[in-house]
């Protein structure tokens, strides 16, 4: 059976509202954005939300899945099996951090709107989240494994070192003092030193 694709309109169309909803539910939390705010965002009619979307639920779904499948194609893509433990969570925190500051606005929304899926989304989002703490964890139990890093707790530190590369998204702006580039930097120092590596 084929897999019939939609027109290249509907396509710019979507995407025009997911980044208008991205913006407007950064700016105004999902709560209080409305679909006509995010219509009004991508200078379409009040009711294209709905001619794309079945609610303005769906519409944060849809971008909390695309951000999460993102975070772990960047943990693939930085990850190299074949170094040591320390390399690979250095690339890897690395990678994470400089996302959520590049992106932030929609890590922002990826991250802290959680709560505003319904349950099954909610469900689906969260084994997404779970599947990047397990490859982050895996990278901290081979380092102890190795007898490299230093860790009492590798779950509780595993959560640490996700928590301050999500963080970002929340303080980063584009006027601050660093790039994305030297946050990632920064982060994989601090997460080196946090298991004890140097």
């Amino acid at each position: 059976m084929s897999v019939v694709e939609p027109p290249p309109r509907a396509v710019a169309a979507r995407s025009r509202l997911l980044r208008a909803a991205v913006e407007a539910f950064a700016t105004k939390g999902f709560d209080a954005t409305t679909t006509r705010d995010i219509a009004t965002g991508a200078q379409m009619s009040p009711a294209a939300v709905y001619v794309h979307f079945r609610s303005k639920e769906e519409v944060l779904y849809e971008l909390s899945d695309a951000g999460h499948r993102s975070f772990l194609t960047l943990i693939d893509d930085a990850d190299d099996s074949a170094k040591p433990p320390a390399a690979r969570l250095r690339a890897v925190i690395g990678a994470l951090a400089a996302h959520h500051a590049r992106d932030h606005v929609w890590s922002r929304v990826v991250n802290y709107e959680l709560d505003s899926l319904s349950v099954e989304h909610r469900e689906a989002i969260g084994v997404m989240r779970k599947e990047v703490a397990r490859r982050v964890g895996t990278i901290v139990d081979a380092g102890i494994t190795s007898g490299v890093f230093d860790v009492d707790d590798p779950q509780a530190t595993t959560t640490l070192l996700l928590s301050m590369g999500v963080d970002v998204a929340r303080w980063y702006r584009e006027s601050g003092l660093m790039t994305p580039e030297q946050i990632g930097e920064f982060q994989a120092d601090m997460a080196a030193r946090i298991v004890g590596a140097g």
